[in-house]
């Protein structure tokens, strides 16, 4: 697993064994990119991104390494919240995020309290707690942090998410070998 672009590209990123980690793939993770940049390079300066079930903080990583100011990293496994600050201080990266060692629900509902307003929110949450998709998409749908934002939600290629969650509408699904990205804005 390495960084795809940016200031940091090339550059590797640790995993754990054993944990329930499945990092995005670095394919799927230039897809995304791709897809948010849409050919400008610069799309994503000065951003600020909310990365929930971070794992090993390889997307909010990827957006650090492409310009945004700001990634919230949030993720519930003591261990995994270790390993995205060790992946962060292996690439000397000391500011412009903040490590979130907490369930995502909670998460969204601090962030907002702060009055967080962020650009692109990424998920991805196990494959197999399907539920904390509607979870989650429900809280954002609430939540005044993705009034503006871009919600992106990782699964698997044969399980839909849903096309909407309060005020989050579905405006785009992309499949890709056995992964699906759909991305959702407050209609």
């Amino acid at each position: 697993m390495r960084i795809i672009a940016g200031k940091y590209r090339s550059r590797p990123l640790r995993s754990i064994r054993g944990l329930d980690l499945r990092p995005t793939s670095d394919r799927l993770r230039e897809t995304l990119f791709n897809v948010l940049t849409a050919g400008n390079p610069e799309a994503l300066a000065g951003s600020g991104w909310v990365d929930l079930f971070a794992g090993t903080g390889a997307v909010g990583i990827e957006a650090l390494s492409r310009g945004a100011a700001m990634v919230y990293f949030v993720e519930s496994s003591k261990r995994a919240t270790d390993l995205i600050q060790g992946n962060l201080r292996s690439l000397g990266i000391s500011e412009g995020f903040e490590v979130l060692g907490k369930p995502s629900v909670r998460a969204i509902s601090d962030i907002e309290q702060r009055g967080v307003r962020a650009d692109y929110i990424f998920l991805d949450p196990p494959y197999g707690m399907r539920g904390a998709y509607a979870e989650s998409l429900k809280a954002l749908g609430e939540s005044a942090i993705s009034r503006n934002a871009t919600v992106i939600a990782e699964h698997e290629k044969r399980f839909d998410p849903g096309e909407t969650f309060g005020s989050l509408v579905r405006f785009r699904k992309l499949l890709q070998g056995d992964a699906g990205l759909s991305f959702y804005r407050v209609s």
